[in-house]
């Protein structure tokens, strides 16, 4: 008595070997499955790459108030120790 296991034998051809379309069909679809996966890493990665490089442009308005920022903490810390002086 034989067992079915429910899979079915590919179609031999003439030469004994199995239906070359369709390993060729599924082999041509693995590669461009991981084609398009590094295609979006490496998208991805210079995407985040360019981002993070990118600097912003300087404002002579920010300067200008880090500088009013930094004097006035100056001030105040010149306070601060004449007061406990």
């Amino acid at each position: 008595m034989q067992v079915s296991t429910g899979q079915t034998t590919p179609p031999v051809s003439e030469n004994g070997s199995s239906n070359e379309a369709t390993n060729d069909r599924a082999a041509l679809r693995r590669t461009l499955l991981w084609l398009s996966i590094a295609g979006a890493s490496a998208a991805v990665t210079f995407f985040a790459v360019r981002a993070m490089m990118r600097r912003t442009p300087v404002d002579p308005t920010s300067e200008r108030i880090q500088a009013l920022i930094d004097e006035a903490n100056r001030l105040l810390r010149t306070l601060d120790d004449k007061k406990h002086d």
